[in-house]
């Protein structure tokens, strides 16, 4: 058995959990704070899958989210990776802590997934810049 590289990300949000999880459980906000990876997102005849444009050209997302427990599990696919990642909201005083853990695909090198992987640091800032700001357009 072997384990592959990761990489977990966290980022604190001034904003309740309620809210910053019903933003992000949202695909068609993520155009709005996932500014790297997708350009437009729009829904499928499948509730569960959304279809992308990212930068490596055409792309789906399937979220698989739960209220309860935070959980923002997702499924992102392109014509060059497949990434299962696993994604979580909790609570942190009056504000949350959005958790994000990346399993580098057998088809990227180191050095393309520490590429990829840096890159969603531009995106969780975007993230907290729109929600403590109050440019998400939702309300909890």
């Amino acid at each position: 058995m072997s384990i592959k590289n990761s990489v977990t990300k966290t980022i604190g949000i001034d904003c309740p959990r309620e809210q910053v999880f019903a933003f992000l459980a949202d695909p068609a906000n993520w155009p709005k704070w996932a500014v790297v990876n997708v350009q437009s997102i729009e829904p499928t005849d499948d509730p569960d899958w959304w279809r992308m444009s990212s930068p490596l050209g055409p792309a789906r997302l399937g979220m698989r989210a739960n209220a309860e427990f935070g959980i923002l599990d997702h499924d992102f696919v392109d014509d060059t990776a497949s990434w299962r990642v696993p994604a979580r909201v909790v609570p942190n005083g009056d504000g949350a802590e959005f958790m994000i853990t990346f399993h580098q695909p057998p088809s990227l090198g180191d050095a393309e997934f520490k590429e990829q992987i840096d890159l969603v640091d531009t995106e969780l800032a975007t993230l907290k810049k729109i929600l403590e700001t109050g440019r998400a357009g939702v309300t909890a």
